[in-house]
Parts: structure tokens; C-alpha cells; sequence
């Protein structure tokens, strides 16, 4: 090939392959007489052999909870390269570990959480693991949200004596303790929040003390007359 032709194409910034289409000959013939003039393709650097990655430039980025893909953006690799590397160093990333244990069936599992650092996972029953701190933070997080919304509904503020200033203070007192199916507080929200409201429907929103005057007998409260107090 002619030798200002060629350079002209890869001043162009075309590819072996594009030019070998536009000359009607095969990319390897045109990398032959680029080679044969001195030349340089136009992504040579981009596809040039980086070498090899090294243990100790993976195993971080690995303990860190890193996936197979954000090592690759991290290290500047193709994926592919880093899987290589991982299988040469006999080393696995925490998902390929939850991928094979989740297939096992294993109960659980240490990983690295972003929120609680390296700490027990359990298997979720559709698959997979989740942190346990980050589950019980969740768990707490929904019954708060449920207390509120039945405390608001009934009233924001205990029945006898008006208190509303902390909510965690307001309790809910079954009126009839036989229909009693689960206890409405901060601790036993587990249940729907459809559920949560048919339960308190049937308690009196009451703070601590009067719910302690209540069960000793200091106060007596009717039902179903929630307003009346003996």
C-alpha cells in the first residue's frame, strides 16, 4: 500500500478494519504495511497490552465489596481481563460468593456492608442476602412509621390526660383484653398496616402513666365507651 495513502487514513483517525474495507483488502494486510511504513494505527494506545493486573492491586478493591464490573471501571480493565486475572489468583468477588452460596443454600454468609462494614448477611427467602444490621434498621424503621400513623389516627394524644409530647410515651390499652390477637406498640408492629388498624381500633391511645394506672387498678376504663373513665 502506498505509504501517503495509508497515513492520511490514519491521520483520518480510521480504524485497520474501516481502511482495509475502503482499500478492498484485509485489515491484517493494512496493519502489515502500516508496520512495514512506521505507521501506528489510530487507537493503537487504546488497544495496546496494559499487562498483567496483580494480586495485590485486586485484593482491596475486592475487600471493599467491589463487583466484577466496578473493579474493571476502577482498574481501567475490561471485565473479561479481570475475571481472568481473579481466576489466576484464585480469588472471588463477594457477589460470585453469594451467587454460589445462595445456590447452596447457605444460611449465612460475612460480607462487607457499605453501611456496617464487614458483617453477617442471611439468606433471604427469594434468594440473595441482605445485611442483618441493615434488615433490623429497616424493621425499626417500618414500625416507627406504622406507630406514627396509628397514633395521628387516634388522636396524636393520650385519651385521659392529653399528653402528646413524645410518642414513644403513647401506648395502645386493649379495652377487652380477651380480643386481644397482638400487642400495638413500638416493638410489635410487625403485622400490615391494615392489620396494625384493626387491632387498634380496638385500644384507648394513652400515655405510660395512665396505661401503668390502668393495669393496677388506680383507673378503670369502659368499653366500648372509650370516653368514659371511672
Amino acid at each position: 500500500m502506498d505509504r501517503a495513502a495509508l497515513e492520511q487514513f490514519l491521520a483520518d483517525g480510521l480504524s485497520l478494519a474501516e481502511i482495509g474495507r475502503r482499500a478492498c483488502v484485509h485489515e491484517s494486510t493494512v496493519a502489515y504495511w502500516a508496520q512495514k511504513h512506521g505507521l501506528r494505527a489510530a487507537h493503537h494506545a487504546t488497544h495496546a497490552a496494559k499487562g498483567a493486573l496483580v494480586r495485590a492491586e485486586l485484593v482491596p478493591l475486592i475487600e471493599a465489596g467491589m463487583s466484577t464490573a466496578q473493579i474493571a471501571e476502577t482498574v481501567g480493565r475490561s471485565k473479561t481481563t479481570v475475571r481472568h486475572w481473579l481466576r489466576e489468583f484464585g480469588l472471588t468477588t463477594q457477589w460470585a460468593e453469594r451467587r454460589q452460596a445462595s445456590r447452596k443454600g447457605t444460611p449465612r454468609l460475612l460480607l462487607q456492608c457499605s453501611q456496617h462494614g464487614l458483617t453477617p448477611f442471611s439468606r433471604r427467602s427469594s434468594g440473595g442476602y441482605r445485611c442483618n444490621r441493615c434488615r433490623a434498621e429497616a424493621v425499626s424503621r417500618r414500625r416507627r412509621k406504622v406507630k406514627r400513623v396509628l397514633v395521628e389516627e387516634a388522636g396524636g394524644a393520650c385519651k385521659l390526660c392529653g399528653y402528646d409530647r413524645c410518642i414513644a410515651a403513647l401506648e395502645f390499652h386493649h379495652l377487652v383484653p380477651a380480643e386481644k390477637r397482638f400487642a400495638v406498640s413500638h416493638r410489635g408492629v410487625t403485622r400490615s398496616l391494615a392489620a396494625a388498624r384493626q387491632e387498634a381500633a380496638r385500644c384507648l391511645l394513652v400515655c405510660a402513666n395512665c396505661h401503668a394506672e390502668i393495669e393496677v387498678g388506680f383507673r378503670t376504663v369502659a368499653a366500648p365507651d372509650c370516653a368514659r373513665v371511672e
